[in-house]
């Protein structure tokens, strides 16, 4: 009984001490291998009794490629952005156990623990943050969950326990039960918070690995850095190089469904080569561009990005690292053989098997990761996912590196005279730094998401865009968050739409055109004269002009005002949508806690204030 010597509470001994069965799991293979509980097994249900019957929660198909998993009801294939509740007393601003079901999380913890102790178990010690934090944690769930496991494993990474020096010590215990999404929660995903005095617990009742192994840890380390005034950001990073050999370095923030991972791809081209910058919804006209070399990109990371301050040092531009060890990349894109060819070779021959999720599977097949499960007939899956290692991911960077852009993403619908929208962020605008702090306060999910259950309006995700995997008060981040942009003067702030420009369909090539434009600029300042006042006081700046590799964007791209089919009303009515949210998300930042400049800056929003008056709270260089 290995544990025994582990820094554990009494409890959690006790609870592995009377379990049938403990498989303590050291590296991929023996994890990759539990998934389907044994060695021979090409199709495996995993099911739970509830009562006196058996409910069946997904299927686990073993393809060439590595291993399909499917869930049995549409519901479980995506992450339910209201599951995460507060089990403890201590401070928070999210919503806790009892208010929700009256009574205190203690006694359903004390059942999760005897359900527990009647299983055969598997326990994963794993990292929390990766290397450069230090942090450990472990994974107790019922053997039987081989995927989640293998999810957890390969995102975090497996912690070595023969290398450590001082013991046994997790700070995050993730606990798996998934039955009691049926037996206490009718039916419903959910993810408890339990922060104790010396661990942070989580107990999962679900198997989508979303809210838990991933988003889980992800409130793990917020809750740390909440305690330490530093930040895990929720973001990817991508150093592009150009063809001339000059790098820049894109941090990329935003809601789920804001492009993230995208930053991340190459610009899917047309099968002459050509890169579809948009296509007009009402006339039916395309705009393509030639484009003959790309940037090379090396991914930083995918959506967990931490921002210790010993990366800092003497630098004014903000360090970041990867958080995680393997990436969840969302796969809703890709429609076809040859959308994305690099991430296509990645998946159908991987070194090693991956975990796909909400994709078509057959036994000793192939996964194709354009072959999006159903869920009704003719409806794919808007969530189809694989999780893969990044040490399979072609040039990526270790330890932290020097951001000289942040952007931030949001998903927008289409905006014509007929439907007025907020759909009118032009191909990039410039913020300065205090409009680029609202953005990651009010943080608006955008339209059509594909990774949550959604509703129709626009909703914010919440401060850092993070709010939905955050347990502490949402002041303390909105105070780190511009202590941040504040010390780290010399990074420049941009806001990309993707989906639509106004009236044009452009999926993400707004972001894709932008950062090779931006990439090729390199350490080049954008001068007074390049850069003209948004309508929309909330956008920013636009360019003057975008010329790249000498293909010239229409100037509509960047002022959708322009465009025959918006005009200035509907682009006026979509301003104050914008007006309107931001307004109503900002005001119950105004409390004691907000610091003087964060209050200056929602007083600024709040009485309509201009570029001008942003300019004068936090000046920045051009």
């Amino acid at each position: 009984m290995e544990w025994a010597k582990w820094d554990i509470a009494t409890e959690v001994k006790e609870l592995l001490d009377k379990s049938p069965n403990v498989n303590i799991l050291r590296n991929r293979e023996e994890v990759i291998d539990l998934a389907l509980k044994n060695k021979e097994n090409k199709v495996f249900v995993v099911d739970y009794k509830i009562d006196s019957s058996s409910k069946d929660e997904a299927v686990v198909t073993r393809c060439k490629n590595g291993f399909v998993i499917n869930y049995l009801e549409k519901y479980m294939r995506r992450r339910d952005p209201d599951c995460t509740v507060i089990g403890d007393n201590k401070d928070t601003d999210k919503v806790k156990f009892k208010d929700i079901f009256n009574k205190d999380f203690e006694q359903t913890r004390l059942e999760t623990f005897e359900w527990l102790k009647k299983q055969a178990l598997a326990v994963l010690p794993i990292k929390v943050g990766g290397d450069l934090t230090g942090y450990h944690g472990l994974l107790i769930a019922p053997d039987n969950a081989g995927f989640f496991i293998g999810g957890l494993a390969d995102l975090q990474g497996i912690a070595d326990l023969e290398k450590m020096e001082t013991g046994f010590k997790p700070m995050a215990i993730i606990y798996l039960a998934p039955p009691f999404r049926h037996t206490h929660f009718n039916g419903k995903q959910l993810v408890v918070h339990n922060r104790c005095e010396k661990v942070h617990e989580i107990f999962s009742y679900n198997l989508y690995p979303g809210p838990s192994a991933k988003k889980g840890i992800f409130g793990v380390l917020l809750q740390i850095g909440e305690n330490e005034n530093w930040l895990t950001l929720h973001g990817s990073c991508v150093q592009a190089e150009t063809p001339y050999e000059n790098i820049t370095t894109i941090f990329h923030e935003g809601a789920s469904g804001g492009g993230k991972s995208e930053m991340l791809e190459y610009a899917h081209r047309e099968h002459d080569g050509r890169l579809l910058l948009g296509k007009n919804k009402v006339t039916g006209k395309e705009i393509l561009l030639r484009l003959t070399q790309s940037c090379l990109l090396k991914p930083v990371a995918d959506d967990m990005a931490l921002a210790l301050p010993s990366f800092q040092k003497d630098s004014k531009k903000l360090n970041v690292s990867d958080a995680e060890q393997a990436w969840f990349i969302r796969l809703n894109h890709i429609s076809e053989y040859g959308t994305d060819p690099n991430l296509e070779s990645i998946c159908i021959k991987p070194k090693e098997p991956l975990i796909f999720l909400n994709l078509y599977g057959v036994p000793d097949s192939t996964c194709l990761i354009w072959e999006h499960t159903e869920d009704e007939p003719g409806k794919p899956c808007p969530n189809p996912r694989v999780i893969i290692p990044r040490k399979f991911i072609p040039n990526t960077i270790d330890g932290p590196v020097e951001v000289d852009y942040r952007s931030f993403g949001i998903r927008t619908p289409m905006c014509i005279k007929e439907k007025p929208t907020y759909g009118i962020i032009g191909i990039f605008h410039v913020l300065p730094p205090a409009l680029a702090w609202l953005w990651r306060l009010v943080a608006p999910r955008g339209d059509s998401n594909p990774s949550i259950i959604d509703t129709f309006e626009m909703i914010s995700e919440g401060v850092g865009s993070y709010w939905p995997f955050a347990t502490g008060k949402y002041t303390n981040h909105a105070n780190l968050l511009l202590k941040q942009i504040v010390e780290t003067a010399d990074t420049r702030y941009l806001l990309f739409p993707n989906q639509y420009i106004g009236a044009w369909s452009v999926g993400f090539m707004p972001q894709w055109i932008s950062r090779e434009y931006i990439a090729r600029r390199g350490a080049a300042k954008f001068r007074p004269e390049h850069l003209e006042y948004a309508r929309c006081p909330l956008l920013g700046f636009v360019p003057s002009m975008m010329q790249l590799e000498g293909e010239k964007i229409p100037e509509y791209f960047f002022r959708t005002e322009m465009q025959k089919e918006v005009g200035q009303e509907a682009y006026d009515k979509g301003s104050e949508i914008l007006n309107t949210f931001f307004k109503k998300e900002l005001k119950k930042y105004l409390s004691p806690e907000i610091s003087p400049l964060g209050k200056a800056i929602i007083n600024c929003c709040l009485d309509d204030g201009s570029i001008k008056d942003y300019l004068e709270l936090i000046p920045f260089g051009w």
